[in-house]
């Protein structure tokens, strides 16, 4: 489409402003969904010219007015075409997601990083967490590309922290981030099926972003999801079937004053049919995002037969 005209495209478009306008109309042409960072064609379309440019996105107007050479401008085409064709995730494309203000590297063995959890770790979770008691030892649940564990090991530089996932080719991921991050002596990739692969160990902070996508609306994603591992989405029936497991058995793995974080997003409904009488915490983000509950150690204590009995049922 786009590359059998691109010597008259390029004839007609010269500045780094002219090629930005002109990918965002052409995504909002293709109707391409936006959930993985940005959340505009604009957005999408600056993020892909400054990757081909080898720019950052915060330019000056001068910058912008500043022509293209020809080799630029197919660069910039042909990423333009695999977005609209293939209607990959822009992050996909670039390698690069941020998530609490930090780098990542991505591909399709882990899920784009887009958590709410993120803001939470900027915050360094309080007020549910003292700033005078930080977290000496945190475990990540379900890591993916690493970003929850390595984001709070930077915003907690004197805690532990493991991060565990099923999936080999996510952690291989995790580990090149890790590395990148420098992070190689405090954040610890394990192969584990949920608490599998810690079994004894104690944490004073559980967060998780497991799968949790409930059949129905896997049935209804927007094509660019299905470049993403299946695994890290759906979860049964209800979106549950992991998240059973960590409610019935984080208080083993937990401190005495140990909070659990775990994300459920749209999956929120399930949960509280599930469990009715339990006083989930739910979390409110000035930024956008829902479905993530907090439970402290005693609170999964107090309610494990339920917990238990929800797992046993499944």
């Amino acid at each position: 489409m786009i590359e059998s005209n691109s010597t008259e495209i390029t004839k007609q478009l010269h500045t780094i402003a002219d090629f930005c306008r002109y990918g965002a109309s052409l995504f909002n042409q293709a109707e391409l969904f936006y959930g993985h960072g940005n959340d505009n064609p604009l957005s999408e379309a600056l993020t892909l010219v400054m990757h081909a440019l080898s720019l950052p996105e915060q330019l000056s107007d001068q910058v912008m007015s500043c022509n293209l050479i020809e080799q630029e401008k197919l660069n910039i085409l042909s990423l333009f075409e695999r977005r609209v064709t293939e209607q990959v995730p822009v992050a996909y494309i670039t390698n690069l997601a941020y998530f609490a203000e930090l780098p990542f590297y991505v591909d399709e063995r882990v899920l784009v990083p887009r958590s709410p959890i993120g803001e939470l770790i900027e915050k360094q979770f309080s007020p549910y967490i003292n700033a005078d008691k930080p977290p000496q030892r945190i475990l990540d649940l379900c890591t993916g590309s690493g970003c929850i564990a390595i984001a709070c090991a930077s915003y907690f530089p004197e805690a532990e922290v493991d991060a565990v996932d099923l999936s080999v080719d996510a952690l291989n991921v995790a580990q090149l981030n890790i590395e990148n991050h420098g992070l190689n002596a405090q954040v610890i990739p394990i192969q584990s099926d949920v608490f599998s692969g810690v079994e004894g160990q104690i944490y004073d902070l559980i967060v998780s972003n497991p799968p949790y996508v409930d059949q129905d609306d896997i049935d209804c994603l927007p094509a660019e999801y299905t470049h993403e591992p299946e695994m890290g989405l759906g979860c049964g029936e209800d979106g549950l079937d992991i998240v059973r497991v960590i409610l019935a058995q984080s208080a083993q793995h937990l401190s005495d004053d140990g909070i659990l974080i775990c994300e459920v997003g749209n999956s929120q409904v399930h949960v509280e049919a599930v469990y009715p009488k339990v006083d989930f915490t739910w979390l409110e983000f000035e930024r956008g995002g829902h479905g993530v509950f907090m439970l402290t150690k005693a609170q999964l204590v107090k309610y494990a037969a339920l917990f238990n009995a929800a797992l046993l049922t499944e």
